[in-house]
């Protein structure tokens, strides 16, 4: 199989999607590069260009080459026996239909399936399922309940149903804040939910290239500016992600068996990351990531060194997994 690395994407996350292909190709050097712009193509990226875009997070990607239409560029894959790397994050890339194109034609690609990807990007659907696997979500508001909410919780936070990188969220501390919840669910469906008070956790999981599974050493979150939103995700310096989190041992040990209990009320395949809340009151889990960002700065990574896996070997046992559900 050919190792292809595919990145960017359509929607607002493609700029954490090109910092994780810049990861992705120090590892598999070897790898061939395509990118996915807006416009729904796909180009042909020399290596070198990809690693001198210095600014990822902020700056656009521009491959400046003629490119092919994603449907094509997939049929391509397909006969030139390719396994796709996805180096993608958020909306089409991470809601099942990227797979599902993939899996209709029989083209290898790392992470979850289709079903299980549509599954856990949908927030509300996936606290659903993760409830059932045994895990702990806060309660769901609805938009006209707004005002008895917040009179009856004082805080509330508010976040798209299916975006990630933490676009869009939104905390709610005054009456003010109201108007903005409701001029954002305008636009799109919204996640509204009690402010949860605690530490801001995360955790992984591993499919391992025999299929065993395992969950990664949790994360401790703190954000620089008191919100973990993007800017503390990807470019403030003041945000602190210790791992090993300094949880006691009953903590983190509840840490990995509720990531691992939500991976598999999802059905997730490769890896994933759930992220909690650890409240005085016990575990409260948020979502579920099946595509998690891959950057140098990013949490799953952490994760992986921590618990003494190599980036290339977590890799490799990904394409070795993709090439073995799609039967090659």
């Amino acid at each position: 199989m050919r190792t292809t690395i595919l990145f960017g994407g359509s929607n607002k996350e493609r700029l954490v999607s090109v910092a994780t292909a810049q990861a992705l190709q120090q590892a598999l050097p070897e790898a061939d590069l395509w990118f996915w712009d807006v416009e729904d193509n796909v180009h042909v990226v020399p290596a070198q260009q990809l690693a001198e875009h210095a600014r990822p997070f902020e700056d656009e990607f521009k491959p400046g080459t003629s490119g092919k239409p994603l449907a094509l560029a997939l049929d391509q894959a397909k006969a030139e026996g390719r396994v796709l790397v996805l180096g993608l994050h958020g909306g089409r890339a991470e809601n099942g239909e990227l797979q599902v194109m993939c899996e209709s034609r029989g083209v290898p690609f790392t992470g979850s399936g289709s079903a299980s990807s549509h599954l856990a990007f949908d927030k509300i659907a996936a606290k659903r399922f993760a409830a059932l696997g045994g895990v702990t979500p806060p309660d769901n508001i609805a938009l006209d309940n707004l005002d008895a909410a917040f009179a009856e919780y004082g805080r509330l936070i508010a976040k798209p149903s299916r975006d990630g990188s933490s676009y869009g969220l939104i905390f709610v501390n005054a009456r003010q804040d109201l108007v903005a919840v409701r001029n954002a669910a305008k636009t799109e469906e919204y996640v509204i939910e009690p402010f949860i008070a605690g530490v801001e956790a995360t955790c992984g999981v591993l499919e391992k290239s025999d299929g065993s599974l395992m969950s990664l050493p949790p994360i401790e979150i703190i954000p620089g500016e008191g919100n973990f939103d993007y800017a503390a995700k990807y470019l403030l310096k003041s945000t602190q992600e210790i791992c090993p989190g300094r949880f006691t041992p009953e903590v983190t040990a509840t840490l990995k068996e509720h990531a691992m209990r939500a991976h598999r009320a999802m059905s997730c395949t490769g890896y994933s990351r759930s992220d909690f809340i650890v409240s005085a009151k016990g575990l409260v889990y948020l979502e579920t990531n099946t595509l998690p960002g891959l950057t140098k700065s990013s949490l799953y990574p952490k994760a992986l060194k921590a618990e003494g896996i190599a980036f290339v070997d977590f890799l490799r046992d990904l394409i070795v997994l993709a090439g073995r559900r799609a039967g090659k």
